[in-house]
Formats: structure tokens, sequence, C-alpha cells
């Protein structure tokens, strides 16, 4: 597939100074929300006026900075609850002042901006693909079609989606590169490493995000069984939380496998500088910020051939199918006994980091596009 050109740009917060952004943000708990304060606070450091429109868990949750907040209830599935939140964001876009544009982050956040239109442009960012079929995929479609058609602009977080959106009508449909901040760890390897209760000899293999079926940790926690009979035996450290977390542990458990929950963390960048190896089995990510964070840290890779991960890890990452326990359990055992290897996606994997877009550069080129839509709404 070619690449896509995406959003570039440099502007200073001076030219969107005009008016207010509204960020649209529906529930969140990782890479969508840590995107959108992210953008949130670039924006804000460079003097753009922003409000953040969010269900109050995600306000709660994430650092928006010194951001206005307006807790709106967006429900994670269409529900008849949706139409109040178009009143309440309708409402909120109103008591802004003079709005700019509106920015809504994932197709539900989409589909309420679009039905709470006030004649201010609005860009959509899609993050995620359908994952089931049958009815469900039919409404997402439906979903996807609406908001396409509805958004003045919107950003596909990886290729294919770019692809999605065009064939249902999208108007204006670019890349939108998100970027992962660059993390600095506050602890010594031999710090994290000793919390865990490990020695400088035990691989410790590390995934970080939402504890969600779309992860299929499942797969890497019937991977961990097996390497039982190496020795040292590895550890699987999974940090986050979210609807599987029971089911995972119950896995574990059954399976006696050398995984363990860490639960929803603030130390990732320490972490990251403890372990071996990062591990992802997800059956579909766009530009997940897990794999940049790894990637920048100088950890080896293994990760799901799917979505936007193969353009964005190039070769600087071990590539497997999805839904393989073979897969990765092969391409796990191979790195662990190949120290020339790992040195070599370590340099590899830093490169091609260095070629992704920085946080700054990424707010410069929302704040550039929100410019052109700003003025060219003719207020």
């Amino acid at each position: 597939m070619e690449r896509e050109a995406p959003v570039t740009g440099a502007v200073s917060g001076a030219d969107i100074r005009r008016g207010q952004v509204v960020q649209v943000l529906a529930s969140s708990a990782g890479g969508i929300g840590a995107h959108v304060a992210s953008v949130t606070r670039g924006l804000r450091a460079d003097g753009a006026p922003v409000t953040v429109c969010a269900p109050a868990s995600a306000l709660s949750l994430f650092d928006f900075g010194d951001a206005a907040t307006s807790p709106v209830e967006i429900p994670p599935s269409p529900r008849l609850a949706d139409l109040r939140a178009v009143w309440t964001l309708r409402r909120a876009i109103r008591t802004a002042g003079h709005v700019s544009v509106v920015h809504a982050h994932g197709l539900r956040a989409g589909f309420v901006a679009v039905l709470a239109r006030t004649g201010r442009p609005l860009v959509v960012t899609w993050h995620n693909a359908p994952l089931s079929g049958g009815v469900r995929a039919v409404a997402h479609r439906v979903l996807e079609t609406a908001v396409a058609r509805g958004a003045d602009v919107t950003l596909g977080a990886s290729s294919d989606l770019v692809e999605r959106a065009r064939r249902v009508g999208g108007r204006d449909v670019r890349l939108g590169e998100l970027s992962a901040p660059r993390l600095a760890p506050g602890r010594s390897r031999a710090e994290v490493r000793a919390e865990l209760g490990l020695g400088e000899d035990v691989p410790l293999l590390l995934t970080v995000g939402r504890l969600h079926p779309q992860k299929r940790l499942d797969v890497l926690v019937a991977a961990a069984a097996r390497w039982r009979d190496l020795r040292p035996t590895p550890l699987v450290a999974i940090a986050g939380d979210g609807p599987d977390t029971d089911t995972l542990q119950a896995q574990v458990a059954r399976a006696n496998a050398p995984v363990r929950l860490l639960g929803r963390r603030s130390d990732v960048a320490d972490l990251l500088a403890a372990a071996d190896l990062a591990v992802v089995t997800s059956s579909w990510e766009a530009r997940q910020l897990f794999v940049q964070e790894a990637l920048r840290a100088g950890l080896p890779l293994v990760a799901t051939a799917v979505g936007g991960i193969p353009g964005l890890v190039g070769d600087a990452a071990r590539l497997i199918p999805a839904n393989d326990v073979d897969a990765v359990d092969s391409a796990v055992r191979e790195l662990l006994g190949d120290p020339q290897e790992r040195v070599r996606l370590t340099a590899a994997g830093r490169a091609r980091a260095a070629t992704w877009p920085s946080e700054a550069q990424t707010v410069a080129a929302l704040a550039d596009l929100y410019r052109q839509l700003d003025r060219g709404s003719g207020r």
C-alpha cells in the first residue's frame, strides 16, 4: 500500500489563538486519552486556548495541563445516552465562546460531535478498526459512514484506517501520525528488577496496554506457559488494566504461566529500562504507543504484523502472524538465545524511532491544520 502523506506543518500557538480548540474524547483508559492529553498540553504550551470535553473518568485519569475541561459522558457504545451527550457537547462548545475548530478522537466521540455540529470545522481522528463480524461489523460501518461524511477532515492513525475512511465517503482524509511521549526512567534497572524479585540473569519480557480482547494477551500467556522449560525461566510482566483482567489472571493460574499482571503503572519508563524484550500480540493496532516507547528505549521487540505496526517499525522488530502461539513462542526463544540479534534490533529500533515525528512536531502539524480550517470557515 502506498504510504499516505501525513499532516505536516509548523506553526505557533499565536496562529490559532483567535478561538478555542475543542478536543472531544469518549471513554478511554489508554493510548487515545494519552494522545489527546499530549496534544492538549502542547497546544497550551504554545498559548492556544483549549477546552477538553470528555467523560469525568477520562478527565481525572489523564493530565490535560491547565486546559479548560467540560464533562461530557460519551458511552463506549451507541445508545440513547448519546442524545444527552450531544446536547451536553453542544452546550459546552457554545459556552467555550469563539471556537476555531472541534477535534474529536475516535468514532464514538466523532459520532457525537457530528450530531452536535454548531457550524465550526470538525476534525475526527480514527484510532481503531472493527474487530468483530456480523451485526456489530455492520453497525460499525454505519457509524464509520456517518462520521466520515460528517467530518471536514478525517485523520487516520494508520494507512489502513485512511483507506477505510475513504471507502465510506470521507471528504478530506489524511494520515495523522500519533507520537508517543519521550520517557525518562526515574529508577535504575537494578532497583526495578529487585522490586519484581528478579535476578540480573532472569529475562524480563514486557508488554504495556489495556487488558482488552484486541490485545490477545491470552496468546502471550499461552506462549509463556511453554517457557517454564527455559533456564532461567523468563518472567512476563503485563502492565495495564481493563475488562480482561480477571480472565487473564485465571488463565495464568490454570497454566502456571510465569506471568505477572502489574496493573496500571505510571512508571513505564522504569519498566522499559528493566526489561530485556518487548512483546506485542495484538490482533490489530494502528500506531501503538507502546511499540514506539519500546523502540525508543532500545528494547528489542516481537510484534504481530497487523494494522499500522509493519509500516511503523519496518525491519526494526521481529514481526510474527497474529493469533499464533507457536509464532510467539518461537520468536521469543530465538531472540533470548541470540544476543547479537538483540543488539542489532536495539540499534535498528533506535534508528527507526529517530525518523518518527516528535510530540512537538505532531502538535505543530495539528495546529497548522486547525489554522487552515479556521481561515477557510470565513470567521
